[in-house]
């Protein structure tokens, strides 16, 4: 049985639920601008997803939400979502309906979000998937395992928030 909290918001009010990962992903989902050309690709929504949960972690602490990263061929991927999306292939996936994530996260958290949404948005998949190939938690992760090889290991929070933490130190 699933775990209800209760989240006090700034000016009046409760939000009820835990984050989850498909929640972040919606709101993700939501901010594409189809209009203008752009789309979102199931690779680009799991990096996306990543570094909110890194950032979330080294702005408050704590993370955003339970499931977890595991260090893919690709990149980090959190098989929850991977199996919630895998039908779109490498087709873009569409905006979900009826989403309000005023109404899910806080003001806190909003803010963290937009902050990753401004500074990878921009990004096609690929660059992102090269840019946390590049990066200590994924090939800390990978271990020995060779490219293209496959690897459920999980990524640590830990390491997640040291990593990202020294990155925000280094500006």
């Amino acid at each position: 049985m699933a775990t209800i909290y209760l989240f006090g918001v700034k000016g009046g009010g409760w939000k009820m639920g835990k984050i989850t990962v498909f929640d972040v992903a919606k709101y993700f989902l939501t901010r594409v601008d189809q209009g203008a050309g752009s789309v979102m690709t199931h690779l680009k929504l799991q990096k996306l997803c990543y570094y909110a949960q890194a950032w979330h972690l080294v702005f408050t602490g704590k993370p955003l939400f339970e499931e977890q990263f595991e260090a893919w061929t690709h990149g980090p991927v959190c098989p929850a979502l991977w199996h919630e999306y895998k039908g779109c292939g490498y087709q873009p996936i569409p905006k979900p309906d009826n989403f309000d994530p005023s109404t899910i996260f806080t003001k806190e958290q909003l803010e963290i979000l937009d902050e990753v949404w401004n500074a990878y948005g921009q990004f096609d998949a690929k660059y992102l998937e090269e840019l946390t190939h590049q990066e200590e938690p994924w090939r800390k992760a990978r271990g020995s395992c060779l490219p293209g090889e496959a690897c459920n290991n999980i990524i640590s929070l830990k390491l997640m928030k040291e990593y990202y933490s020294q990155l925000l130190e280094d500006e």
